[in-house]
């Protein structure tokens, strides 16, 4: 699961890996979920990956969350399976993760996103980091997947969202 604000890069997130699955062979499924507003409202997404038949897109209790927001945070954490993985973006998180049977992973997303020059790249830091420590998908083709997620007319920006990705598999 991927959850933030809309205008993160949430869908875009989740779209990335779902290319990054196929590229990779994969089956997957991708269950976009978003408020009334674009910019502002609450986004999440399920992203599925397997190397079997996937029966339904709908997870209840996800092995994984990427979570960009304090409100997400709030709504998605009892959520996660028991020895899950969350990673979270503790520049936009003013607490800790309450339960103390996950895997957690802190990643100050926002500031390396202003480090590098852009805060839309923050949840592309997110899913480096969230690749490194899930081993799910090989960022490679994450990477690759980008040409397809980004519109023809923005791939002059290709490169910063590979440094993004980047910048987040060296966090963990």
């Amino acid at each position: 699961m991927i959850a933030g604000f809309g205008g993160q890069g949430i869908l875009v997130a989740g779209q990335l890996l779902s290319y990054g699955a196929i590229i990779e062979g994969r089956n997957v499924t991708f269950w976009p979920a978003y408020g009334a507003e674009t910019r502002g409202g609450t986004v999440h997404c399920t992203v599925t990956l397997s190397d079997e038949e996937i029966g339904s897109p709908i997870v209840p209790n996800p092995d994984a969350a990427i979570i960009m927001n304090r409100p997400s945070l709030d709504r998605y954490e009892p959520q996660l399976k028991s020895g899950g993985l969350l990673v979270y973006n503790s520049s936009m998180i003013d607490r800790q993760p309450q339960r103390q049977d996950l895997h957690l992973l802190s990643v100050p997303a926002t500031e390396q996103a202003s480090e590098m020059g852009s805060l839309l790249v923050a949840t592309l830091v997110a899913v480096g980091a969230y690749l490194a420590a899930a081993k799910v998908l090989n960022p490679a083709s994450v990477k690759s997947a980008l040409r397809k997620v980004i519109p023809e007319g923005r791939h002059h920006l290709l490169g910063m969202n590979e440094q993004a990705l980047d910048r987040g598999i060296a966090i963990y």
